[in-house]
């Protein structure tokens, strides 16, 4: 192969979060590594097209400024985030209803106590459990039993209609995940971050993202273009040769890891599909995820990304980013008729940009996660790390790869 040495003490396969942070610890250790990617880009699934002076993101993305692993390896000021509110908007029955964040805006609780979802009851408990996820030690609510994300929910006491009118829309959101089948303990550590950070988007496209955690790593080691054609203990095969490493890890989309490693369960993937839309004038005056309280379960969410991220749409134009969950997307006309009943406003003269299906968007996370590490040791040299091994999230993707680069360093160290 040209450019680097074919050997090295490590090759990583795959350049996204996963693998860009493991190639961070692996150069920091002093260790020789190369990372082969099949992409012309790095970034895997954090990464953004232009279309007519609009960034779209690869489906709808936000950072969320206390991923732990995220503030130690990107400087955040330099990404220029443009942040979302803290809580959402509701359309329900015909109206717009307000749910605040219960912890960052305290002088909302009265209109918050009024608002036309869920009951009183229903806010005081949910604004307990966002105290208690935010001040708690991780390791001690992981260490909680674990159920799912719906039963953790009925559990914490909430009712019906703010279960199926809020957070059943906003979570399926997150997870990708209509029915909550996702762990309690993913859903301890999302309900965490949200309690701890802001969410929002670099002024660049989440692209920004994976260029901000490469950024300190030699380019020359970093190779796009490179497809993998299969893995064994020691040596890496790929069309433009062969790559030999002490240890070879896999740190691609949970998919592709599984057909390089037959040994490794192919996860359970969830799909989500992002429709992106031009609009003249902004349908929304803030930048605040709606979501549909009417249980139509076709529209999870919606955003005007504009609003948060001016630089997201050229000078006068505005971009709506809408997210619908599962396999079945509907037609893009179905989605505008959505809209046009959650904003209160005609879309006529909206012009679709771009629909991205993701029917991997994220893989699924039933319990029993534990404490949400799964193994990346495989045996014989073999490793793998990716947000399958950990939380589906950006954080469990680059915590992933850490950890899986520490246990290798400390293998081959011995």
């Amino acid at each position: 192969m040209t450019g680097p040495s074919s050997s090295s003490d490590v090759i990583i396969v795959g350049g996204g979060l996963a693998g860009l942070a493991a190639a961070r610890r692996l150069h920091r250790a002093g260790l020789s590594w190369q990372l082969v990617e099949a992409a012309d880009r790095l970034g895997g699934r954090a990464t953004t097209d232009e279309r007519d002076g609009f960034l779209l993101d690869r489906g709808f993305q936000v950072l969320n400024t206390a991923y732990p692993r995220l503030r130690r390896l990107v400087d955040l000021p330099a990404l220029r985030l443009g942040c979302f509110t803290s809580g959402v908007l509701v359309r329900r029955a015909g109206r717009l209803h307000r749910l605040s964040h219960p912890l960052r805006e305290p002088g909302t609780a009265a209109s918050g106590l009024r608002a036309g979802v869920g009951t009183l009851a229903d806010r005081v408990r949910f604004a307990a459990l966002a105290g208690a996820v935010a001040a708690l030690p991780a390791q001690r609510l992981l260490a909680a039993p674990e159920v799912s994300t719906e039963r953790a929910l009925r559990r914490a006491g909430l009712s019906d209609r703010l279960v199926e009118e809020v957070l059943r829309p906003f979570l399926s959101g997150v997870f990708a995940d209509r029915q909550l089948e996702t762990s309690s303990h993913v859903l301890t550590m999302v309900l965490r971050s949200f309690a701890r950070g802001r969410i929002g988007l670099p002024a660049g496209g989440m692209r920004r993202l994976p260029e901000a955690v490469a950024a300190p790593l030699p380019p020359d080691r970093l190779r796009t273009g490179v497809r993998v054609r299969d893995v064994t203990p020691g040596r890496v095969r790929t069309d433009n040769g062969e790559l030999r490493g002490r240890a070879i890890l896999v740190a691609t989309d949970p998919v592709g890891a599984a057909d390089l490693l037959p040994a490794l369960p192919r996860p359970r993937m969830h799909a989500l599909t992002t429709y992106y839309h031009a609009a003249p004038t902004p349908p929304l005056a803030e930048p605040t995820l709606l979501l549909d309280g009417d249980r139509r379960e076709i529209v999870a969410n919606t955003v005007v990304i504009s609003n948060a991220v001016p630089t997201y749409a050229p000078p006068g134009r505005h971009l709506v980013a809408t997210s619908v969950v599962g396999p079945a997307a509907p037609p893009e006309p179905v989605v505008r008729a959505e809209l046009t009943r959650l904003y209160g406003r005609d879309t006529a003269d909206w012009t679709h940009l771009s629909t991205v299906a993701l029917p991997a968007a994220l893989p699924a996370a039933p319990p029993p996660r534990g404490r949400l590490r799964q193994p990346v040791a495989l045996g014989d040299g073999l490793w793998v790390a990716g947000d399958h091994r950990d939380s589906p999230s950006i954080q469990g993707a680059l915590a992933s790869g850490w950890r899986a680069a520490g246990a290798i360093i400390t293998t081959l160290r011995r």
